[in-house]
């Protein structure tokens, strides 16, 4: 049971955690209790194709209290952190309940309780060329031209990571200035930390391994599997949409590239890698936040 009656009524609510760490319940509790919204903060429950391998939250979760932010964008287009707060500003000024902002996405919490610089629109030449830059080279591509002209974003973001490589190389190329250098103006935050509830779920290895692996399969017995089919004739692993943990692997096993017993093995295995980043995010720039424990 999570610490509900600990909450100021008049604040909103933020609740921050590794994959499978029970986020998604601890909200359901709060929003039962004060009658609150549900609003998502992670990076890939906004797209539309995926519903059971990002687990979105079910109908009837849905169906019980208000949720937005869930499965409203196409999942060809692209949606940036700056897009989730214009999103979200819209929805925190329409409603008078409480917003329960929940998820996995740390670069959100962080601009939402930090600021974000308004750095210019990138063309969709230059982001076209990011991915195809990828699309031949990896990472690698894009993280020489980077070492090269902006060392001092590189040496600030997850370098393991597609999607902050990939922006922080669009912005360089597009503005000629890096990442870094645009964050250094960054405005007044939207909601600061001393005006929320600001909850991390503490969610050790060996918790949630045995989680993330009974989910998987649960995913799987709910039509995970038939989900990656309906994506399947305009795949593009280049999509933002696409970097659904679970959703390559798959594939894979629908074109016939590997066996369904190995795509859900290294699902398994990205899913703990990703809680793992998730932790390590969470730890170094979390530590105002109230940590609590989800096992107790």
């Amino acid at each position: 049971m999570f610490p509900v009656d600990n909450i100021n009524p008049n604040f909103p609510v933020l609740i921050a955690g590794p994959t499978a760490s029970g986020k998604s319940g601890f909200a359901m509790q709060i929003a039962d209790k004060y009658d609150g919204i549900i609003i998502n903060a992670d990076a890939l429950q906004v797209y539309d194709c995926w519903r059971i391998l990002t687990a979105r939250p079910s109908a009837l979760d849905e169906a019980t209290h208000p949720h937005f932010l869930y499965g409203h964008v196409d999942k060809a287009a692209s949606y940036s952190v700056g897009t989730w707060l214009r999103d979200l500003r819209k929805i925190l000024t329409d409603t008078e309940k409480m917003p329960i902002i929940v998820g996995g996405t740390g670069l959100y919490f962080s601009t939402l309780t930090n600021g974000l610089v308004d750095i210019p629109d990138v063309e969709n030449s230059v982001r076209e060329a990011a991915e195809q830059m990828f699309k031949s080279g990896g990472l690698e591509l894009l993280l020489k031209d980077l070492s090269a002209h902006d060392p001092q974003t590189l040496q600030g973001i997850d370098q393991q990571n597609p999607a902050r490589v990939m922006r922080a190389w669009e912005v360089w190329k597009s503005t000629g200035r890096g990442l870094a250098d645009w964050q250094k103006d960054t405005p007044a935050p939207l909601l600061p930390l001393e005006k929320v509830n600001a909850f991390v779920l503490n969610a050790p290895k060996e918790y949630l391994t045995p989680r993330i692996n009974l989910r998987f399969r649960q995913m799987l017995s709910l039509g995970a599997l038939d989900e990656c089919h309906a994506n399947l004739p305009d795949w593009d692993a280049t999509r933002l949409s696409s970097r659904a943990i679970g959703a390559p692997e798959l594939i894979a096993h629908l074109r016939g590239e590997t066996t369904l017993e190995t795509a859900i093995a290294l699902s398994e295995i990205a899913t703990r890698q990703y809680a793992k980043r998730q932790r390590s995010w969470f730890r170094s720039r979390m530590k105002g936040w109230t940590w609590i424990d989800p096992a107790t």
